[in-house]
């Protein structure tokens, strides 16, 4: 369905819910759409249209619905449920998948699920609970085909065509040890399905492809998949043992995450925040980030109140303390979001930051001095003032220098420091190409009209 089809499909569904054509509603969320689609309907009602559609979907849908949810709205939906509830909406979910879900309950809810839930479930669940969440232990799913070395071909066909389905995407079967389930190569299916039956898996193994630890934080796993071209990959835990596999379908997750954390981390928020976010909720949040802000702009301020005599002699000072700024910061941004960037598809490291330190200094001062010329210009023919002209010229130089210098350096710094750079360097670096650049526009114009 497009983003045409479904906002149709929503306007749909909200006429019929404003008609109160319950029974018209419940039936296309249930048939017409798949579970994806319905989580995207979800995702763009507002909380209280969003409950009655909840609430309109079948039992035996709800699962399958709610692991296409954001993290957020998952957490809202699941705390309205008991346990039995839970468990029954879980009960027909992939192992990683269900992992993500508990991650959104209280502790001791979890504990109870676990408590009450079959041997094997348990155990596939604790495996991967045990990681962190953004790790590929986190993300892997324990529901894996694995085969011995020693094996046939043809007894590998009979093996796979005893069960009645084999996990989704599966491109590889994972040949391990008998002993301690040791990971040593991969199978491909294309290359089984050819392969004469009377030799055995170890002829025709692959065993280029390493296994992805179970600590590998998910960025670099996505990396892999990226630079390798890969479906699928095993995961296996510090001894060498194979845990479980991570596929596409999750990388891909992993991706979008990573680029939502990005863009939103800029304004303070989560990736997950929800668009239709109750009202205290969405103000609490946003309020913190406000806080902080409004530290670096009394900042700002202090330096402007040291100069305020020189600003009283020279009002035409007021008039363009916005310029210096507003350029040193957006020349800082452009140079921040460059080096963020780099650093996420892992271009930027120690080995090379101080060529692009010296190349943005020197694009700093390029297009400070051509900016320069300019401002001065329109200055000097504003307020018929040569010396105003000087002075805003030198400051805009350096503040762009200076944007040059922490929009590089920043990211770098609170990377080292283990800082989201996304979430802390906007704020840091307004804060310097504030300061900085009405310390030397407002000093210079200070040293000449005394």
């Amino acid at each position: 369905m497009t983003t045409r089809e479904e906002t149709t499909a929503l306007d749909k569904l909200n006429r019929a819910l404003e008609s109160g054509a319950l029974q018209q509603v419940r039936f296309t969320l249930n048939t017409s759409l798949r579970p994806v689609e319905v989580a995207h309907l979800l995702e763009k009602s507002p909380p209280k249209e969003r409950q009655i559609l909840w609430n309109l979907i079948k039992e035996e849908n709800e699962g399958k619905v709610l692991q296409y949810l954001p993290d957020d709205i998952q957490a809202d939906i699941l705390s309205t449920m008991d346990t039995d509830r839970v468990l029954a909406v879980t009960e027909s979910l992939d192992t990683d998948d269900v992992a993500d879900i508990l991650q959104q309950l209280p502790e001791r809810v979890t504990k109870e699920l676990l408590q009450i839930m079959d041997q094997q479930n348990r155990e596939r669940l604790e495996e991967i609970l045990g990681y962190p969440e953004d790790t590929a232990g986190g993300l892997m799913n324990t529901d894996t085909v694995t085969i011995r070395p020693d094996i046939t071909v043809e007894t590998v066909l009979r093996y796979i065509r005893r069960h009645n389905e084999i996990p989704e995407m599966t491109d590889s079967l994972f040949v391990v040890s008998r002993k301690k389930e040791s990971y040593i190569g991969i199978l491909p299916l294309t290359k089984l399905l050819v392969s004469d039956p009377n030799i055995t898996v170890r002829e025709i193994m692959n065993t280029d492809i390493d296994p992805i630890p179970a600590d590998m934080p998910d960025d670099e796993v996505a990396k892999l998949f990226e630079k390798h071209d890969l479906v699928s990959a095993p995961v296996v835990n510090t001894e060498g043992r194979l845990l479980g596999r991570i596929t596409i379908d999750d990388v891909v997750d992993v991706i979008r995450e990573d680029a939502d954390h990005s863009l939103m981390s800029m304004a303070g928020l989560d990736e997950d925040e929800d668009t239709f976010a109750p009202l205290m909720k969405t103000t609490r949040r946003r309020a913190v980030w406000l806080g902080i802000n409004l530290i670096t702009a009394l900042t700002a301020s202090a330096v402007i109140g040291i100069f305020q005599d020189t600003i009283d002699k020279v009002v035409a000072l007021a008039v363009l303390m916005p310029i210096v700024a507003s350029m040193g910061g957006i020349a800082g941004s452009q140079t921040l979001t460059l080096v963020i960037r780099g650093q996420a598809l892992g271009h930027v490291e120690r080995s090379n930051a101080g060529w692009l330190l010296n190349r943005e200094l020197l694009v700093g001062g390029l297009n400070g001095l051509l900016w320069a010329l300019v401002v001065a210009g329109v200055s000097i023919f504003w307020f018929e003032d040569t010396t105003i002209g000087l002075v805003i010229g030198l400051a805009i130089i350096i503040n762009l220098i200076a944007g040059a210098l922490s929009g590089t350096l920043l990211p770098l710094i609170l990377k080292n420091w283990g800082i989201d750079p996304a979430l802390a360097g906007s704020v840091l670096l307004t804060t310097i190409t504030d300061v900085v650049g009405f310390f030397a526009f407002l000093g210079l114009a200070t040293y000449f009209y005394g």
